[in-house]
């Protein structure tokens, strides 16, 4: 079982290829933490992300967006309005089968000191409070990232909470210190 970091390429995500309907699949098996895709909505997203990763066949998937991204999500437009510069964690998804390997770790390092190396010195993302998702709350929290603000969307039947995670101690790795706005 291959646990390498793989690029997700928007020919990857093309409506009707194989890894594409992979990643919809395990997408869409977590729609109440995520939102449903389409292939169309996929292959858009991959083309916008600033950083699109998976883990092995698709153990573990991560799409992130930076400011400049081509993005309606609610989510991404709060930080869009809050911060002159940021990277947004979209969504990150492990299979059942691969839970409690750490490749969800993985992938949010990684995303760390490329972000950092983009000359950025911040990550963003959402987790829900309604309904509750636990462990992604504890996750993020061991990963250093703090509460920015919260808010109801869809019409009252989600309420987020809005994450930030300074990149302040992968300034180093990146080779000198991350932007400061």
């Amino acid at each position: 079982m291959s646990e390498e970091l793989l690029p997700i390429s928007v020919a990857d995500v093309r409506p009707a290829a194989r890894l594409s309907d992979v990643l919809l699949a395990l997408n869409n098996e977590h729609v109440l933490e995520l939102s449903w895709l389409t292939p169309e909505r996929l292959a858009h997203l991959a083309a916008q992300a600033f950083y699109a990763r998976r883990i092995g066949e698709i153990d573990a998937f991560l799409l992130a967006f930076d400011e400049g991204a081509d993005y309606d999500s609610p989510n991404f437009l709060f930080f869009r309005d809050h911060y002159p510069r940021f990277v947004y964690v979209d969504r990150i998804v492990v299979t059942s089968s691969a839970r409690g390997r750490g490749l969800a770790q993985r992938l949010y390092h990684d995303l760390f000191a490329q972000a950092a190396r983009a000359g950025h010195d911040r990550v963003v993302c959402e987790v829900n409070l309604e309904p509750p998702n636990p462990a992604s709350d504890a996750f993020h929290t061991r990963l250093g990232f703090s509460s920015v603000g919260s808010v109801s969307i869809h019409g009252g039947s989600k309420t987020v909470r809005y994450l930030l995670r300074r990149l302040d101690d992968y300034a180093a790795v990146a080779g000198g210190s991350a932007s400061t706005e």
